[in-house]
């Protein structure tokens, strides 16, 4: 059974990329496939993929979440908005002095006041006066990580979103999507490589630490999806053919998996507080794109239950050994679902 310190790794802090390649595309690739590593560019990828795979995209959009205000008392505050409830009504992290109380109103970005609601857990409710995303869009900030350590410009505002974005919700990128840009989507195409998408509303509850060093004690953050029919339909004639699903980001893999609970892919929309650890058993990806994790994070987790832990502990090693960036606006992995693997245990499947 693994541990939180099984997750732990030293990483030299230049190697946090702090901003984006000027092309997207740019970026390095380490392919994982068993044990064999392979130093590639990212736009590799084509010659990687085959006619009738498919690519998973995560299709949400970045809102400018985070915005700074005073309470109605001239207390200074920060928030960040975790989910939009409705055109009116969001979920929030609220960072002051002092809690505003329910019934009490803040003033964001001197520009309008929201009214504080009841609790919901950790978040508050906070009530728009008009439609939350033109407000939002018009006078948000965009949160970059916390490891980011400029302030988002707007440079950020284009580059930490990817192309394909279109339903906004989201308070992170999906990042492994950030590598694409239109020229080596048409490439793909061209290729016969298939296109499909989900939506899954990344929260800010991807940047929280596991506190527990017993991995079943942690309470995973919970995270919206939906997967569209033509998704299921696409995956089940790729899957037919004996092609690859190939996930691009976690967040793609997570809604695929979180909708395949029964054995089958599902479409439809729901809650998802899926926490994959080494020993699960995946469902519907065969491969996965994504970027280089967090130390003790979810993720890294949940890329050494696809790859192999001890595959992916090389595999960083590697990186580290070789810089490459880590992190958001890092560079990229390609994963192969390695289920034959021997893991330390099997026991959480």
């Amino acid at each position: 059974m693994y541990s939180l310190s099984d997750f732990d790794f030293e990483l030299p802090p230049e190697l946090i990329a702090q901003l984006p390649l000027t092309e997207r595309s740019a970026s390095r690739l380490l392919q994982v496939d068993g044990d064999v590593l392979t130093d590639r560019r990212f736009a590799d990828i084509v010659a990687q993929l085959s006619s009738g795979d498919l690519l998973v995209f995560n299709d949400t959009r970045v809102l400018k979440a985070r915005f700074f205000g005073v309470k109605q008392t001239g207390g200074k505050v920060e928030v960040l908005i975790e989910r939009v409830l409705d055109h009116r009504t969001v979920h929030a992290q609220v960072r002051a002095s002092k809690s505003p109380p329910a019934g009490s109103t803040i003033r964001l970005a001197d520009a309008f006041e929201v009214t504080v609601g009841p609790r919901a857990g950790e978040f508050y409710t906070l009530q728009f006066p008009a439609d939350v995303f033109e407000l939002i869009d018009a006078h948000g900030r965009l949160p970059l990580p916390p490891y980011i350590e400029h302030a988002a410009d707007a440079f950020d505002e284009t580059r930490y979103q990817t192309v394909y974005a279109k339903n906004p919700g989201a308070v992170a990128a999906p990042t492994a999507g950030l590598h694409f840009d239109q020229a080596l989507l048409d490439q793909l195409r061209a290729k016969g490589v298939q296109f499909a998408y989900v939506t899954l509303h990344v929260g800010a509850g991807t940047f929280q630490p596991v506190r527990t060093e017993n991995l079943a004690q942690h309470q995973m953050h919970t995270e919206w999806y939906t997967i569209p029919a033509a998704t299921v339909a696409a995956v089940t004639a790729t899957k037919a053919t004996g092609r690859d699903v190939v996930a691009v980001g976690t967040t793609s893999l997570r809604a695929l998996e979180s909708a395949s609970q029964s054995g089958v892919l599902q479409a439809g929309s729901a809650d998802t507080a899926l926490f994959i650890t080494p020993g699960y058993r995946f469902k519907t990806v065969t491969r996965l794109i994504t970027n280089f994790h967090l130390p003790k994070s979810t993720l890294l987790m949940l890329v050494s239950a696809f790859a192999g832990y001890d595959q992916i502990r090389a595999a960083y090693a590697h990186a580290i050994a070789q810089r490459y960036r880590f992190f958001s606006y890092g560079d990229a992995m390609l994963l192969t679902n390695n289920i034959t693997n021997a893991n330390k245990s099997d026991n959480n499947a």
